[in-house]
């Protein structure tokens, strides 16, 4: 998709404060707010937008354990991957998952209030998914630079002016 430079300042603004009014925003950028929302909407029916969300402080919400799960499975048939992939999914303590390429399969990142409630969380469930063959927990010591936001700017010159 190509993004112009105003919907590029659009995201950028939105990434780093979603509760921004309409007004402040077409402000921001230079614009009246009719043709501001209608660009805002777009992106959205584009999916380009898919949501708003607030971030919070996992620590100050009792998940002070953060794990990354390098995950090898038995099977690589399509049916036992997508098998794996529903049952993570469901998962709620499974914040995020990623098939990924290189001696690993998937990558599970994994909250949780402390190390006794992880290691019964990785013992009774997640060793016990469908398929799994292999399974290493790599802890978060401190996080130096956790997702925020994605970076806007013009890549492979895939924006328009």
């Amino acid at each position: 998709m190509m993004l112009n430079l105003t919907e590029m300042k659009i995201l950028k603004l939105l990434q780093d404060d979603a509760r921004v009014t309409n007004q402040v925003l077409a402000e921001k950028i230079g614009m009246s707010a009719s043709p501001c929302w209608r660009k805002v909407r777009k992106l959205e029916e584009d999916e380009v937008i898919q949501g708003y969300r607030a971030v919070l402080n996992r620590k100050k919400i009792g998940l002070g354990v953060m794990v990354f799960i390098r995950v090898v499975i038995d099977s690589h048939s399509e049916a036992e991957a997508r098998k794996f992939e529903q049952e993570v999914t469901a998962l709620e303590d499974v914040v995020a998952c990623y098939s990924i390429g290189g001696d690993a399969d998937f990558l599970l990142q994994v909250v949780a209030s402390d190390l006794d409630s992880y290691a019964d969380f990785a013992m009774s469930v997640v060793r016990r998914l469908p398929g799994i063959k292999e399974m290493q927990s790599m802890f978060v010591l401190k996080e130096i630079k956790p997702l925020v936001a994605y970076p806007i700017k013009k890549v492979s010159e895939g924006v328009s002016g």
